[in-house]
């Protein structure tokens, strides 16, 4: 089967799944594993986000969200050569991602679009039992769900009754957005209790004053499709008067795929290092000290 993923979490089931192979075209945010950074682009995004701060980024995925457009290009003419007999996209965001619009006038004709749309920790090990299973291989989803469900189980026990401490995570930082769908279930898992942001709904913008009055014992910078690296680059003069600490959100809290799981063991640790082993996973602490908001 040749398959082009525009999906990244897609591409990292695939990968997980030993398909790597099948894959003949992805999508500029397909990442990992490494090796997939070889293959075609075949969608790219149309605005160059490398030296936008957060708050340009916002302002732009709020006009292209409200014009129903979205960051992404298709190459219909690549699409075409590459021949695929299944595109897999999703439908939960129309910016963040390729969806179906964008597939409009780009799908070659003969060629299955599988849409994948998760809300939840339980959509997300679903996911990648039905994605497994169409590509012929569900033996191997059970098992992938399997792992990840157990590491998340795993942590859960550990962390059983602990104290929990509330949890604010970020999904943005100027203006904060309050991560929703399987994130607060992550926390959950982790031991803690999320903060202005509910399970299975979508992220909530916020500002740094109402998280504040919200009194988070400990504030997740987890920026979507950002690593920590980049997010500190954009955290400017970011204080607050509350522990905070960034982390890879693009990796193990954005993307719904396995690397979740690994996500709950970090806020676990997080959250009760004398409960839960570090996963050695990228995390950078900010100060701690009067409010000061990100610099323009």
């Amino acid at each position: 089967m040749r398959i082009v993923s525009l999906l990244p979490s897609a591409t990292d089931v695939i990968a997980d799944l030993g398909l790597i192979d099948s894959l003949v075209g992805v999508s500029e945010d397909c990442d990992w594993p490494p090796e997939v950074r070889t293959k075609p682009l075949v969608a790219r995004t149309r605005v160059d986000l490398s030296g936008l701060s957060a708050a340009q980024i916002d302002e732009l995925v709020d006009a292209e969200a409200s014009g129903s457009h979205s960051l992404y290009a298709v190459d219909a003419g690549l699409m075409a050569g590459l021949a695929p007999d299944l595109v897999i996209i999703q439908d939960v965001c129309e910016v963040c991602a390729v969806s179906s619009g964008d597939l409009a006038s780009a799908c070659p004709i003969g060629a299955e679009v599988f849409s994948i749309n998760v809300r939840t920790l339980a959509d997300v090990l679903a996911g990648v039992v039905d994605l497994a299973g169409r590509l012929g291989v569900r033996e191997r989803g059970v098992a992938v769900a399997g792992k990840m469900r157990s590491t998340i189980d795993a942590v859960r026990d550990a962390t059983a009754g602990a104290d929990r401490r509330r949890v604010f995570v970020a999904e943005s930082i100027d203006p904060p957005y309050g991560a929703g769908h399987w994130v607060p279930e992550m926390v959950e898992a982790a031991g803690g209790s999320s903060v202005l942001a509910s399970p299975g709904e979508y992220s909530t913008k916020t500002s740094w004053e109402a998280v504040l009055d919200a009194e988070p014992e400990l504030i997740v910078v987890a920026a979507c499709g950002f690593d920590v690296e980049r997010t500190m680059a954009r955290a400017g003069g970011l204080c607050l008067p509350v522990p905070t600490v960034v982390v890879d959100g693009d990796a193990y809290f954005s993307r719904p795929a396995p690397r979740l799981a690994d996500g709950v063991r970090q806020l676990g640790h997080l959250l009760h290092p004398e409960r839960v082993e570090d996963p050695g996973l990228p995390c950078e602490w900010l100060p701690v000290g009067a409010f000061a908001p990100v610099a323009a």
